[in-house]
């Protein structure tokens, strides 16, 4: 299926508007939307992260992978949903309250969806409150909290107890990353999960879908 290899080949160069329209030529000739994405774009985000583990890609190019990726994954979508297609899991992910930086978030955001996860995005600045709703309402399995400064990391603490408070901490797990953020702090807040950059928290998050196991 050559148009597999040109997928392959769209996501992992950034191209997106070759990945849209490969796409469309692959779904015309019937070919299934979970084999693209389970046998394409989640091995060529796959080489895009250990790419940017060994230095050779950088933000920018885990960008336009993730945005080509995107491009693709808004036409099959809706198929996989027609289908009755299982996700990966379901994660509401935000960037914490008094933040407004969305770049990191955003990349976690884009590889979770390459990685087959379904992604409730809540943008930034985003208060316990609307993190425990959105749980609430689409029951979601992970929570992710996104911070970049120092002075808004403690919202994330303030997010988990929100949780307990609500009575859904025992029923969502929670990732948590950013700069100022580190895996004793992690555990210092009562976070399941640390995920040093993006390409990590696709693995951590198939972990904690599988595992009721906090950290320790």
């Amino acid at each position: 299926m050559g148009e597999l290899r040109r997928l392959y080949d769209a996501v992992l160069n950034g191209d997106a508007k070759t990945a849209v329209a490969v796409t469309e030529e692959a779904i015309a000739e019937k070919i299934e939307p979970s084999v693209l994405i389970a046998d394409t774009m989640i091995p060529a985000m796959a080489e895009v992260g250990r790419l940017f583990e060994c230095e050779e890609y950088f933000v920018p190019e885990l960008l336009l992978a993730a945005r080509a990726m995107k491009g693709s994954l808004a036409l099959l979508r809706p198929l996989l949903a027609a289908s009755g297609a299982k996700s990966a899991g379901k994660v509401v992910i935000g960037t914490v309250k008094g933040d407004l930086h969305d770049i990191g978030k955003n990349l976690v955001a884009s590889m979770l969806e390459g990685g087959g996860f379904e992604v409730i995005d809540l943008g930034v600045d985003v208060s316990p409150e609307a993190f425990v709703t959105t749980v609430k309402e689409r029951g979601a399995e992970i929570v992710c909290l996104s911070a970049l400064l120092t002075v808004t990391a403690p919202s994330m603490k303030t997010t988990i107890e929100a949780l307990k408070q609500a009575g859904l901490r025992d029923r969502v797990k929670v990732m948590v990353g950013g700069a100022p953020v580190t895996a004793e702090f992690a555990r210092e807040i009562g976070a399941d999960c640390y995920s040093e950059n993006a390409n990590l928290a696709v693995a951590a998050a198939r972990r904690l879908c599988g595992s009721a196991t906090p950290l320790s």
